[in-house]
């Protein structure tokens, strides 16, 4: 379907910090670039993650999150929230889907990008199982959460959240893509964004880049755009 073109507000919701990076830094900064504002929900600090045995696991999350603060401020991007779920134990439960429904009702988007809750068994790292189930529980947050006055009762009663109806959803990482973004002219800041994530890259960012080139090189050819041209991947929904 052809996205809505109105839109003002987006809300990216992830399970890790860097996830928006990797699937989705291109397109972010080219709406933070046409004015649209835009706030990141991550559900984990990334505490799991990292290659370096030496630093010390309890500081893995606070290094993370200011991984993904410095990273969203290159693409536009200073409205930033973590859940404090646990890294690579995240399940789709109330209490998720209520804090994410909080974070739609606060920031009040027209539409809202995650992963996808379909697993692409052509992608391993799209198929991780925490990428998975925030797709899941975000979806349930948008639908019927986030609208719905009596789901989370405490969200309206006790913090004066009212009801939100997001109008459309972005899924990255799906098997069946059906839209691409021309990230061309915003790549470097997309590279820019990724290089913030320290922790996470032993030292091959040159790798990084051609490796990330290709792959948005074929998102490109897969969209119909021309040769030469780079492009993020997703699956759009209406949610109205």
């Amino acid at each position: 379907m052809s996205p809505i073109d109105d839109v003002e507000r987006v809300l990216v919701v992830t399970a890790h910090p860097d996830d928006v990076d990797f699937s989705a830094g291109g397109t972010v900064a080219t709406w933070t670039k046409a004015g649209i504002e835009v706030a990141y929900v991550i559900a984990t600090s990334g505490d799991a993650g990292g290659f370096d045995e030496a630093t010390p696991r309890d500081s893995m999350a606070g290094i993370r999150e200011a991984e993904q603060r410095a990273a969203a401020a290159v693409v536009g991007v200073t409205d930033v929230t973590f859940l404090g779920y646990p890294d690579g134990a995240l399940y789709v439960t109330n209490e998720l889907r209520r804090d994410i429904a909080r974070q739609i009702r606060r920031v009040r988007p027209d539409r809202v990008l995650t992963t996808s809750p379909v697993r692409d068994w052509s992608r391993t790292p799209s198929a991780h199982g925490d990428h998975v189930r925030i797709g899941e529980a975000t979806f349930d947050a948008v639908y019927p959460d986030a609208r719905n006055p009596f789901a989370h009762a405490t969200l309206l009663r006790d913090e004066g959240l009212e009801p939100w109806t997001v109008r459309e959803m972005w899924f990255s990482g799906t098997p069946t893509a059906d839209h691409g973004v021309d990230i061309t002219d915003v790549f470097e800041q997309k590279i820019a964004a990724l290089r913030e994530h320290v922790s996470q890259l032993p030292g091959e960012l040159d790798a990084m880049r051609s490796r990330i080139e290709q792959w948005n090189g074929a998102n490109a050819a897969k969209a119909g755009l021309p040769q030469g041209r780079l492009a993020e991947l997703f699956s759009v929904i209406s949610t109205v």
